[in-house]
């Protein structure tokens, strides 16, 4: 399979990130799961197929709950990560849209924010219905835009030092786009072949620390991370202390952050 720019992107990103990504974001990421599995009916037996499996955290559940599980991840530390914490899982490297895989593979897929991550959204949908088992359910997570206020605070202090997205970072092709919201993901499901879709939005708050919240971008975790560690020091100490005054809106009790967020998770059938 051709790589995009934008998969390309995303391969140099996170290499070597796994474990910045485990003491970041991946608390927050974690969060859906068990409405995830759930949606994609995953329970004792069924063969389930987590893409992008991350540090693991959905493999691991499914394991738990007694399914029969594969997961996979393109970015080998997060291969490495995702072993241990899922050992009876089968965990491979492999990335979308090109799976090793057989037709029909699976009874259950899911994708929890993977397909944030990559080039072709659509080939990227179109694979995950070809492995599952006609009749089998398939569920995926993705960000909304606009974004909850939580995911946005990281944003507005880029915004507010003036930067902006750098040219080696780019952003997805306008054909390969889609709308971020209920209607958008739905549809792009539906245009996969897929039957029986539903969407819906995913709120709670995340707490954390200002300290642990900084941690991943000031380590060039994500996206995020990559626009702030390619300034120079005097610009990221500037969005730095953006950060830290618009953290105020979000203050919990005993120094802790409260960060609403949202997801979007669409389901249905292959």
């Amino acid at each position: 399979m051709v790589q995009t720019a934008f998969d390309e992107s995303e391969r140099r990103a996170w290499a070597g990130q796994a474990d910045a990504y485990a003491a970041s974001f991946a608390k927050l990421c974690a969060y859906p799961v068990p409405w995830l599995l759930d949606a994609a009916g995953v329970r004792e037996g069924v063969r389930v197929l987590d893409v992008g499996t991350g540090t693991g955290t959905a493999a691991a559940v499914a394991c738990e709950w007694g399914a029969k599980v594969t997961a996979v991840d393109a970015e080998p530390a997060m291969v490495a990560l995702a072993a241990r914490a899922a050992p009876d899982a089968d965990v491979r490297l492999a990335a979308l849209p090109g799976l090793p895989f057989a037709d029909h593979e699976f009874d259950a897929v899911v994708g929890n924010f993977v397909l944030n991550h990559v080039g072709r959204p659509r080939e990227a949908l179109a694979e995950l219905r070809r492995v599952t088992r006609p009749g089998g359910r398939m569920a995926v997570t993705i960000w909304p835009v606009p974004p909850a206020p939580g995911q946005a605070l990281l944003g507005r202090a880029v915004g507010a030092a003036g930067v902006t997205r750098p040219a080696h970072l780019p952003a997805l092709a306008p054909e390969d786009d889609f709308l971020r919201t209920e209607e958008g993901f739905a549809a792009l499901l539906g245009e996969a072949g897929l039957t029986d879709v539903v969407c819906e939005t995913l709120t709670w708050d995340h707490r954390t620390t200002l300290e642990e919240w900084w941690s991943g971008p000031a380590a060039g975790v994500a996206t995020i991370g990559q626009i702030v560690t390619s300034q120079d020091p005097a610009v990221v100490a500037e969005i730095k202390s953006h950060f830290e005054s618009l953290c105020a809106e979000f203050a919990g009790p005993g120094g802790a952050l409260v960060l609403p967020h949202a997801a979007l998770m669409a389901r249905g059938r292959a």
